[in-house]
């Protein structure tokens, strides 16, 4: 199988390293990419948001599949203009994509489905954000409406600084605060059928403790041995399988990698949000563990033959990656930073560029993250901070806490 992967990210590289891995993949591709996938891929310079430009480069490559990392592509119709070509796509279509595109969409279609999740208004007007911000209480959750690069939340018990936040996006949907410990479930369909993959936590806030602002991720473990043991047929049942069904009504049926965002409230599991690609940390540890061959389970979904593939493969023991971040994240990063030790086993590359003189640079907020598997959490756990300790960069902020409530037994429900 030819394999042409798009974007140039932390996932892009998790997803490149196992696409690479598997025994089908021939040939693989990736487009704008990075040093990390460059060590597994042949690069190629597109730009990925454009669907002309991406489709011809997988013609150009004769790509049997093609998989669309980042969600500012299938917002802009690449999925779309790929299968135009004849060519499967790994990625919901630009309508179906809404489900990230815009929080309101989703929360519409959140509705018709019912599907369980907080109250919320979409808000466009200052007199309308203050009759939100009023009616539901701190704390205050503003997400903007559209793609933000997963820093379009604020969760804050400051209303001027919610209001401030509403004033700067423009259009928002303003949410009921749902407590309870957060849960990412990636499920991957072909419109009809849908498989779940392994339970993973993300960590959204900075600093220690949750301390700090909204990031796009500095950390993320798997599994949760905490989770109740039927969340995952419970989120399947009253989550997936009635927002694939609505879409399918809707006459745009969702095919790809549908995220789940779940907060496990007292009252159940309820969405915080869609997203309509892999999320990035939680690719890294989640893929770290499955032993299924990746592309023939993309391509499955991709071609609608899912429901004929075998059940998925695990790897025993468990899964840690912790992201480090440039100086000034996640404000205007600081770049161009030397980067050593960061190519072994284990270092994802995210934010990361080549100097002319060979050199591996930092070249965005999120750089880089380490990942690694162990027997237990503890175990992996003490690998990826033995990982990161090989790591240079100045300036570099990373959490030392990553999973270690879980590993503590401190995590309640």
């Amino acid at each position: 199988m030819r394999v042409l992967l798009i974007g140039s990210g932390g996932r892009e590289h998790a997803l490149a390293v196992e696409l690479a891995a598997d025994p089908a993949v021939e040939f693989l591709a990736a487009a704008p990419g990075n040093p990390g996938i460059a060590q597994v891929a042949v690069l190629h310079d597109v730009t990925a948001t454009d669907p002309a430009a991406v489709a011809a480069l997988a013609v150009e490559v004769a790509a049997d599949l093609v998989v669309v990392g980042p969600e500012a592509p299938l917002v802009a119709g690449v999925a779309d203009a790929v299968r135009a070509k004849g060519i499967a796509c790994f990625g919901p279509s630009a309508a179906a994509a809404q489900l990230e595109g815009s929080k309101a969409f989703a929360k519409d279609v959140m509705a018709a489905a019912g599907v369980p999740t907080g109250r919320s208004y979409e808000c466009t007007s200052p007199a309308e954000v203050d009759r939100a911000l009023a009616d539901l209480g701190a704390p205050y959750v503003v997400k903007n409406d559209g793609l933000a690069a997963g820093k379009g939340v604020v969760v804050t018990d400051s209303l001027e600084t919610a209001k401030q936040h509403a004033a700067d996006c423009g259009r928002v949907v303003i949410e009921e605060y749902l407590s309870g410990p957060e849960v990412s479930l990636f499920v991957i369909t072909d419109g009809t059928a849908a498989v779940p993959l392994m339970p993973a936590q993300d960590f959204k806030r900075l600093g220690d403790g949750d301390a700090g602002p909204n990031t796009g991720g500095m950390g993320a473990y798997a599994p949760l041995d905490w989770a109740p043991d039927d969340l995952v047929p419970r989120v399947m049942r009253e989550v997936v399988e009635p927002t694939l069904a609505e879409m399918r009504k809707r006459g745009t049926p969702f095919a790809g990698l549908l995220y789940v965002g779940l907060a496990l409230t007292p009252d159940g599991p309820k969405v915080i949000e869609f997203n309509a690609r892999f999320g990035d940390p939680e690719t890294q540890v989640v893929l770290a563990l499955l032993d299924t061959p990746l592309a023939g389970l993309l391509h499955a979904a991709a071609t609608g033959t899912l429901a004929d593939e075998p059940p998925l493969l695990w790897h025993d023991g468990a899964a840690i990656t912790v992201v480090v971040a440039s100086a000034n994240y996640p404000g205007t990063p600081r770049t161009g930073d030397v980067i050593e030790g960061a190519e072994v086993a284990g270092v994802i590359h995210a934010g990361t560029a080549r100097r002319a003189d060979g050199a591996l640079i930092s070249a965005g907020g999120r750089v880089l993250s380490v990942t690694a598997t162990g027997t237990d959490l503890a175990a992996a756990r003490e690998a990826a901070y033995a990982l990161i300790d090989g790591v240079r960069l100045d300036g570099a902020q990373y959490r030392t806490d990553i999973a270690r409530n879980a590993v503590e037994g401190r995590i309640t429900l």
